[in-house]
This record gives structure tokens, sequence and C-alpha cells, in this order.
């Protein structure tokens, strides 16, 4: 029971210091995900957690931009003071809660550093929470914020200097924390019987004066798992429920990767629309980042004490074998005259009924 500088904050929501969590499971995890893109042929992704039951926080910052995937990555223990973000050179500060976030990763020997300052377009939404139980074991419990916004500050790729400004450079953030599988491997027991297949699509979709924010999870059956679809509006009039969303996508040939789609809003009581998605630039966010492809480096894997930093770099098209996974793709969004841009995000693993 050691003291951190959040227990002075009346915040206390168990019969704990403010380092230990409410639950003992080992997969309790608490995210900032953020995203910062300029519509065309550069996307940053920035992921920085925290892992209590584990010890551990780590951070990753993965650039998409001409024929390159880089990579930087940090970790070190957690430590009592769960206020301290910083993570080797990264770390992440809340100027104002809900709108105003900086983002940093300092300049490092593996070529990608940027100070980066977020400021939010529409209200942070609570999303539905997410519950999923395999084989009597509760695999995800978790909560998430959303959030459309615009980006201002400077990015370095290995020596050229990007400057960032919020007339050209947007994005997506979320902020995530509960349960999900995090850290090193368990003996799998009964879950060696899970094929663990896996449908996602998330789309949160930003246009001049409101956003949409949409999620799909689907079993091997195509029962829903979760859903989401509403149209948040930026002067913060009330959210509008869009009705269950209905999706189509259209596949590479051989492949499961998406080169357009249609996505249907069936407002109660309103009149339904369809959303024209394509897909500009697809970022295979797993890899090299610690959602589990690599055995020796996944988020809450234990690396060390003191701050373990390391760089990985592909080349495209030479290393596209390496690009397997989660898809975050930089997205054009189109409906009833509107156009924007925003997050396509999608993952099709094991069989369902759409192939």
């Amino acid at each position: 029971m050691t003291l951190s500088p959040l227990d002075d904050y009346p915040i206390h929501q168990a019969a704990q210091v403010m380092r230990h969590v409410a639950t003992s499971d080992r997969n309790f995890y608490d995210r900032y995900y953020f995203n910062c893109h300029n519509t065309a042929d550069l996307m940053l992704i920035v992921g920085v957690g925290q892992y209590p039951n584990l010890g551990v926080t780590d951070a990753f910052a993965c650039v998409r931009h001409g024929n390159l995937h880089q990579v930087v990555r940090a970790s070190r223990e957690l430590g009592a003071d769960r206020m301290n973000t910083e993570i080797g050179p990264f770390r992440v500060e809340v100027i104002e809660g809900l709108k105003r976030l900086r983002v940093v990763l300092e300049p490092n020997e593996h070529g990608l550093s940027f100070d980066l300052t977020w400021t939010g377009t529409i209200p942070a939404t609570l999303e539905p929470r997410h519950f999923i139980r395999w084989q009597e074991r509760v695999m995800f419990d978790s909560v998430r914020l959303a959030q459309t916004g615009r980006w201002s500050g400077q990015i370095q790729i290995n020596g050229e200097t990007i400057e960032v400004t919020p007339d050209v450079w947007q994005g997506t953030r979320d902020r995530s924390w509960g349960i999900r599988p995090v850290g090193e491997p368990e003996p799998p027991g009964i879950q060696a019987n899970n094929a663990g297949t896996f449908y996602w699509l998330y789309t949160p979709m930003q246009f001049e004066d409101h956003a949409i924010l949409c999620i799909v999870q689907e079993d091997e059956k195509g029962r829903r798992v979760l859903e989401e679809a509403t149209r948040v509006w930026s002067d913060g009039r009330e959210e509008e429920y869009l009705g269950r969303p209905d999706y189509r996508p259209v596949y590479a040939p051989g492949t499961r990767d998406v080169v357009e789609a249609t996505i249907t809003f069936s407002p109660p009581g309103g009149k339904p629309f369809d959303v024209h998605c394509t897909p500009v630039l697809p970022v295979h966010l797993m890899v090299g980042t610690g959602y589990g492809l690599e055995p020796d480096w996944k988020h809450g894997m234990y690396q060390g004490r003191e701050p373990v930093v390391q760089g990985v770099t592909h080349t495209l098209p030479e290393d596209a074998a390496r690009m397997w996974g989660l898809v975050d793709a930089i997205g054009r969004f189109e409906y009833d005259g509107n156009v924007g841009y925003g997050l396509y995000e999608y993952w099709a693993l094991g069989p369902h009924p759409s192939f």
C-alpha cells in the first residue's frame, strides 16, 4: 500500500490507494490511443498504456510515410506514481481534460520524434461497454471514450521536419480502461479450444460540423457482440442515435483487404442513408507496436525496471508479407454532400458469413 500524488485528489473508487485498481485481474489496463494524419500520405499512431496489476507501463509510435512502416516503442516498471506518463522519450500531458492534450516523443536514435497538441472538435463521447466471455473467462470488460480532433506541432522523420497545422492535420483518439488480454501469455487451458474469430469495424468519421461514430463486432456466425451508431455535433447538441449499422465491404480479389465499403444507417423515425467509405492509406497497427504479433514485445510485457527503448522499421513492398492483422487506415467518408475523413479500422480473423 504505497501512496502516490493521485491519493491527494478526492477521486478514490475503492478502499485502495490509487496505484491499486479495484480488480485483481492481471489483464486490467488503462490506455491512450491517438492517430494523426494529413488525409493523404502520412499517418502517425500513438499508444500509451498502464497495466497496474502487471507493474508495467509502455508506449509506441507507428508512422506510415512513403514506403516506410516505422515504429518506436518503450517500456518500464510502472511504479507508484500513475500520474507520471513518461516512458523513456514518451509522455502524454492533459492540458484540459476531455479537450486538449499534448503528446511527445523526444528526439531519439530511431529517427522518429514529435511534439503535438490535440484539440477535440466534438465532445468526448462514451462508447458502449465492451464485454465478452470466452469459455467461462471474462476476456473483455472495458469502457472507452472517443473523440475527433485537430493537431498542431511538429513531426520529425529521419531528419525531415513536418509542420503540423490544424487546417490540414486531423485524427481521432480514444481512452479505454478495463480488462482485455495483455502481458506475457498465460497457460491456455480451455481457451485452447477457442478459435478466436474476430470481425471488427470501427469508423469514427469527422465532418465539418459533426462526427459519426460507428462500431461493429461480430462472431463467426455474424452475431453482433458490440455495436454503436451515433452522430455527435461539434456545438454540443444532443447525440443522435442512428440505429443498427449495416456494412457492405468490397475486398481486393483473394484477400481480406478492404478497397471500399458502404455503411447504412437507419435512424429511428428518420430516413436511412449510406456512407461511402474509402480506405486511403492502410497502416498495419499490430506490426512492431505490441498488439500481439511479436512474442518478445507485447503490451504489458515486463521488459525491465528502467526504460527500454527500441526501434522497428519495415520497407514496403519488400516487407508486405509481414503486414498482417488489424488495419488502421486513413478513411475518406461521403454522404449527402458531406465529405470527411477519419479512421477506417478493420480486422477479419477466422470464418465469417461475409466471406
